[in-house]
C-alpha cells in the first residue's frame, strides 16, 4: 500500500508540472512571419506585425541590404503614384551608397534602421544589440539630419532582449503582416496576386528593394491599391506611438479610451 501511494504522489506531482510547463512556453506559428518563436514565460514581447484601423490605410515598406540596381527605378514609379514609403537601410548598405540614401530622404520617403550587419539579432548580447542598432542610426542620421525611430529586424528574427533594447533605445520594432515574396523570384504576376490577395486595412508589406521584378510589380500594386481606395503612407504614418497594446498575432490596438 505504502508502495502504491508514492507512485499516485509522484504521478500528480509529474502531472501538475507538465500542466505548468504547457501553459507557460508560448507557441507562436504565424503565417508569413518568419521564423517559429518560442518563448518559456508569459510576458512575451512583441514587434508590430499591422495596425487595428478602420481607414483604408496601408503601408508599404522595401529592406535595403544588397544592392541598389533598381532603386532609382522605383522612387521614380513611387513618384508617379504620389506615394511615399519607408526604406529599412542596412548600415553597410547606407556606406556604400550615401547618395542613394540622400535621394530617398529628399524625395520625402522614410528611413528605418535595418541593422548594421544583418545579423540574427536575437543572437546577440544586449551590448550587440546596442552596437547594431546605434551604429546604423548614427549613420543615416549623418547623412539625412533626421532622427530614427524605426527598426526592423533582419529576417524576422527577434526575441525579448532584442524588443526591450530597441524601446529603450527609442525604435518602434516592425515586421509585417504581407509578405511579398519578390525576394524569391515567383515572377510579376506572383508578387502582385500576393500583395493584392492578403492586404487589409493597416497592412505592413514587405517588399526588398533589389529584388528581380520589384520595378515591375510596383506600378501594378500601387495601381491596384488606389482603386480599392487605399492610401498608402510610410509606416510611422500607419502605427500608434502611445496608448497602445499589440495582442497575439502582432496586430497593434489603440486602447478604447484613447480613440476619438
Amino acid at each position: 500500500m505504502k508502495l502504491l501511494f508514492i507512485r499516485k504522489r509522484h504521478l500528480r506531482i509529474f502531472s501538475l508540472v507538465a500542466l505548468l510547463t504547457i501553459f507557460s512556453v508560448v507557441y507562436t506559428i504565424g503565417t508569413n512571419k518568419g521564423p517559429i518563436s518560442v518563448f518559456v514565460n508569459n510576458e512575451r514581447m512583441i514587434p508590430i506585425y499591422c495596425v487595428d484601423t478602420e481607414e483604408k490605410k496601408v503601408s508599404i515598406s522595401f529592406d535595403a541590404a544588397w544592392g541598389a540596381d533598381k532603386t532609382e527605378d522605383l522612387l521614380k514609379i513611387l513618384k508617379e503614384y504620389n506615394v511615399k514609403t519607408t526604406f529599412f537601410l542596412v548600415a553597410f548598405w547606407v556606406d556604400k551608397y550615401p547618395d542613394m540614401v540622400k535621394r530617398i530622404d529628399e524625395e520625402g520617403h522614410e528611413i528605418g534602421n535595418h541593422s548594421a550587419k544583418h545579423p540574427k539579432m536575437s543572437q546577440l548580447s544586449e551590448e550587440g544589440i546596442r552596437t547594431e542598432l546605434t551604429t546604423t542610426s548614427d549613420r543615416i542620421e549623418s547623412i539625412t539630419g533626421k532622427k530614427v525611430n524605426l527598426f526592423r529586424p533582419p529576417f524576422g528574427d527577434y526575441n525579448n532582449r532584442l524588443i526591450r533594447v530597441s524601446k529603450e533605445l527609442g525604435y518602434h520594432v516592425i515586421q509585417w503582416d504581407v509578405d511579398s515574396l519578390d525576394y524569391k523570384d515567383y515572377g510579376t504576376n506572383a508578387i502582385v496576386e500576393r500583395v493584392i490577395s492578403k492586404v487589409k486595412n493597416g497592412s505592413i508589406v514587405l517588399f526588398h528593394n533589389n529584388a528581380t521584378y520589384i520595378k515591375d510589380a510596383l506600378p501594378i500594386i500601387l495601381n491596384k491599391l488606389q482603386q480599392m481606395d487605399y492610401e498608402v503612407v510610410p509606416v510611422s504614418q500607419l502605427i500608434y506611438k502611445d496608448n497602445y497594446y499589440i495582442d497575439h498575432t502582432g496586430k497593434q490596438i489603440k486602447h478604447k479610451e484613447s480613440v476619438n
